[in-house]
């Protein structure tokens, strides 16, 4: 089902907040110690939450889009990645050995299945668990759905969305030499990846500037604070840029999408801001023209961001419908 969310439709608002009934770090693997949190109900329905980047973290609001009084979630931050250490880590620090860990933490959480959430690289990474692991996946909530494909990531960090952004691309290629422009992702990588670390920080607030300008409709206000913390920004843009030079690990540029009829038998919901600049509509359409069962639900007055009125209001639905299988 495709539905068309206008602004005049009534919304739904997040939950209340609430904390973590329990933290703790996943047995150390390929030295890394992966934190993770638990909230809601100990004995409700299992899911998942995943954050974006790759290189984000989790934060108290990605809480609230269920209902503590019927969930059991668990959150975690991926390797490299916010509590878990070692902070802004690259090495064994892959698409397959996140999975690996989300594996490990179900196993450790005690769940035969659980329902899996994710926006923007959370939705990468919630599809490539689901194809590994499709009898551990009982449900997917899928926003701005991110495919790792060269189109996308040419669209964003080369071509395309620097016609809608020149006043912010101007500031994200300054401290790019011309010579080096061709392959701006090769650039950054280099700096956030060398040894000068006054080089490293200036590439990080730079690259992580141009994502957090670009999520929303409502403008840079949005900005989420996290981007003015430079350790945050380091360690986002190194294992983002790590990721995106490395085709996000995959075999092959399209295999996401090779992959879908393996999990079309997987209850899910799509959603997706109709003028979302940092993953655009195209990707999340051609998921849902090969799963026709999927929910599928456009924000026409949404961009990236989570915390968009129309995205908060169709994920809380979402959410809600999942607790119901």
């Amino acid at each position: 089902m495709t539905r068309a969310v206008s602004p005049e439709t009534p919304r739904r608002g997040l939950y209340i907040e609430t904390q973590p009934f329990k933290t703790g770090y996943l047995t150390e693997q390929d030295g890394h110690a992966v934190y993770f949190e638990e909230c809601g109900r100990p004995h409700g329905k299992p899911c998942l939450i995943l954050h974006g980047g790759p290189g984000g973290a989790i934060n108290p609001t990605m809480r609230r889009y269920f209902d503590p009084s019927r969930w059991h979630m668990v959150l975690f931050d991926q390797r490299g990645c916010g509590r878990s250490t070692p902070t802004a880590s690259l090495e064994h620090n892959t698409t397959w050995t996140l999975v690996e860990d989300i594996e490990r933490l179900r196993i450790a959480c005690g769940f035969e299945k659980w329902t899996v959430f994710g926006g923007s690289w959370g939705s990468t990474l919630a599809l490539a668990y689901a194809i590994a692991h499709p009898d551990r996946v009982e449900g997917l909530i899928l926003r701005g759905i991110f495919t790792g494909s060269k189109r996308e990531l040419n669209w964003f960090y080369q071509d395309g969305a620097n016609m809608l952004f020149p006043d912010v691309w101007a500031r994200y290629v300054a401290n790019i030499p011309p010579e080096e422009r061709g392959n701006l992702m090769q650039a950054y990588h280099k700096r956030l990846t060398g040894p000068d670390k006054a080089i490293q920080a200036q590439a990080a607030a730079d690259w992580s500037q141009w994502e957090g300008d670009t999520l929303s409709i409502r403008g840079p206000v949005d900005r989420p604070e996290k981007f003015n913390d430079s350790a945050f920004a380091v360690a986002f843009a190194r294992i983002e840029c790590h990721y995106f030079v490395n085709g996000c690990f995959f075999e092959h540029d399209q295999w996401l999408q090779d992959n879908i009829a393996n999990i079309r038998h997987i209850p899910a919901w799509i959603v997706q801001g109709r003028y979302d600049v940092v993953t655009p509509l195209e990707t999340a359409w051609g998921i849902k023209s090969q799963w026709p069962e999927a929910h599928f639900d456009l924000i026409w007055d949404a961009g990236h961001a989570s915390t968009e009125p129309g995205t908060i209001d169709a994920l809380v639905r979402a959410t809600d419908a999942a607790f119901l299988l």
